[in-house]
């Protein structure tokens, strides 16, 4: 974040799958929470919008707890997806309407959560509690010198704590060790890493790392140990853009030196629904499995309407941090709610309405209704009004099995600022096999809670072709959809294998190439997997309604290699052999 830069079977009245623990079992990305709404920079009455950023997750006595930017408060809970908001001004003085921490930072010291935002001043209160499940924080030191923009605490296992920080396209990421007893700076700051634009295409800056206007930003550090090294992440090249990502040093010591991880960046999703997992941090859930959330771009009404996502990262055999991303806005199973007999966290829920008919009660102009299912976030359908009884019916061409619905509203004519407490959406949705005998599918006409982003896995699947959503009431702004995003599974054949599939990289630009396969008639989408080695393709892009791909995201000295695999309703084709691009 920068201060100063303009997740079987018929059925009738279902609901969401609760288990007998009372939890929900999958998410879909991005989270669903209640966001609070910022303003466009010249605080106008018009364009208001949710957003946030910088998200850090922190496991504490046994609960994960969520702190991200401008929120006036902080989430906490037991499972990563039944989320309960804490209201809370940490800013001083308390009178402050407009801004709140800016990129938090957590630091676990024995039984106490400590807490700061960014700053460039020096007399910035350090905050801790022994309770945060309440609005129950005390003063830990009333000005912490360090002064950091973008900080991040680092605990060793020694009981040495360190700061990391720095939001720039001038200056590095900055470290310093911290006195565990003072909770101060001991010695100089000093330099540890900085961006490569030059050697590291995806650091290039720009939606498309093709600007040369602006040097790209480097911020939003964090610090893992694992296995006796010390893995310091960043963001870059710039938080509006689909390409934001996480890169990562490694060293031997906490504060270096540094060598640039061969795999890079660890954490990228520049495609699909919801883009960018960029500036985030990656923590541990209580079974010791790695997880990565990071913030998703919008960037529509303004450059910093933003949202977070969660997905699964881990360390390989040879110590490299990876994040996976692949359908990474498809439901995945929460921890330890898989099914028994797998690890994996893709339920394998296909996307089933992808540009498919749509009907509607109303429209604005420039709002169509195809916008609601053309897996862009950033384009939205509106209805003409906020009104009960405003719909969207999607069809999905041939009947399927459903088995979850996630509704993305987009703030239009959304007139908050800040948080707001008490607001809430009531819909229904309604399935039917022939568009004629409808049934109740989701009911939530009585609820009373601020869902932007609401998924719902349903109790048990339902065999249908039509969903029609109704508005009831709306939380702000009109009845406005960026994604009526229905999931589970056709009755036909999965693709098959991509043809022709190339890419080709000259010798002008080597950070850059071109792929390009041929496009199936069968085929939803593609997702792309590169990396640096054949059995290391960590890194995956989602591709819609195309047959060619620009990556600028290499090195010029670097091999490179690239599958690609066609998914549809029915599920994922059989991926290609492996590519070189040497």
């Amino acid at each position: 974040m920068r201060s100063f830069r303009i997740l079987f079977f018929l059925g009738a009245a279902l609901s969401v799958f609760f288990p007998a623990t009372g939890q929900p079992r999958t998410y879909c990305n991005p989270m669903n929470l209640d966001y609070g709404f910022t303003p466009i920079p010249d605080f106008s009455e018009q364009g208001r919008h949710r957003a946030t950023a910088d998200p850090v997750i922190t496991l504490f006595k046994n609960d994960y707890y969520l702190f991200s930017t401008n929120q006036w408060g902080y989430w906490w809970s037991t499972d990563l997806g039944a989320w309960n908001f804490v209201p809370r001004k940490f800013l001083k003085p308390y009178h402050q309407v407009y801004d709140e921490l800016c990129a938090p930072a957590t630091l676990v010291l024995g039984d106490t959560l400590l807490l700061i935002g960014s700053t460039h001043t020096k007399d910035f209160p350090l905050w801790m509690s022994t309770n945060p499940r309440t609005d129950n924080w005390v003063e830990a030191v009333d000005s912490f010198r360090a002064g950091a923009w973008d900080p991040a605490f680092f605990a060793d296992d020694d009981g040495r704590v360190y700061l990391y920080w720095g939001s720039s396209n001038v200056y590095p990421i900055y470290g310093t060790e911290i006195d565990r007893k003072t909770l101060q700076p001991v010695g100089e700051r000093k330099e540890l890493i900085a961006l490569h634009p030059e050697q590291h295409g995806w650091e290039r800056f720009g939606e498309a790392n093709d600007n040369t206007f602006l040097a790209p930003f480097i911020e939003g550090a964090w610090m893992n140990k694992h296995n006796g090294r010390y893995y310091l992440q960043y963001g870059a090249p710039g938080t509006e853009f689909s390409g934001y990502a996480d890169g990562v040093y490694v060293s031997d010591h906490p504060l270096g030196p540094f060598t640039y991880q061969v795999h890079n960046p660890f954490a990228y999703k520049p495609g699909g629904f919801a883009r960018g997992a960029g500036h985030g941090s990656t923590f541990q859930d209580r079974s010791g499995r790695w997880w990565h959330i990071s913030t998703i771009s919008i960037g529509v009404k303004n450059n910093f309407e933003r949202r977070l996502g969660l997905w699964p990262s881990g360390f390989d055999r040879d110590g490299i941090l990876f994040c996976n991303t692949a359908y990474g806005d498809f439901p995945h199973y929460l921890p330890e709610k898989q099914p028994a007999g797998t690890d994996r966290y893709f339920t394998g829920w296909m996307l089933l309405n992808y540009q498919k008919p749509v009907q509607v009660s109303s429209a604005l102009p420039g709002c169509s209704p195809n916008f609601a299912v053309d897996e862009d976030i950033k384009t939205y359908w509106s209805a003409q009004t906020n009104r009960k009884g405003e719909w969207l019916q999607t069809d999905l061409g041939e009947v399927c099995t459903v088995r979850a619905i996630q509704i993305n509203y987009a703030d239009h004519d959304a007139q908050f600022l800040g948080k707001q407490n008490g607001i809430f959406h009531q819909y229904q949705v309604f399935s039917s096999r022939d568009g004629k005998k409808w049934s109740l599918l989701i009911d939530k006409s009585q609820n009373k809670t601020d869902v932007p982003h609401d998924y719902v896995e349903l109790e048990q699947p339902v065999e249908a072709r039509f969903l029609k959503l109704v508005n009831i009431h709306m939380a702000a702004g009109k009845f406005a959809v960026s994604g009526f995003r229905v999931f589970g599974n056709g009755h036909g054949a999965v693709p098959q294998p991509v043809s022709h599939f190339t890419v080709l990289r000259g010798a002008s630009e080597r950070r850059n190439a071109w792929l390009k396969w041929e496009k199936a008639a069968d085929a939803t989408g593609y997702v792309i997997y590169t990396g640096i080695a054949r059995d290391k393709l960590y890194n995956s892009i989602m591709v819609f309604g195309a047959n060619e791909y620009y990556f600028r995201g290499m090195e010029p000295e670097k091999s490179f290699f690239f599958r690609i695999e066609a998914f549809n309703e029915n599920g994922i084709g059989r991926s290609t052999e492996v590519v070189s691009a040497e």
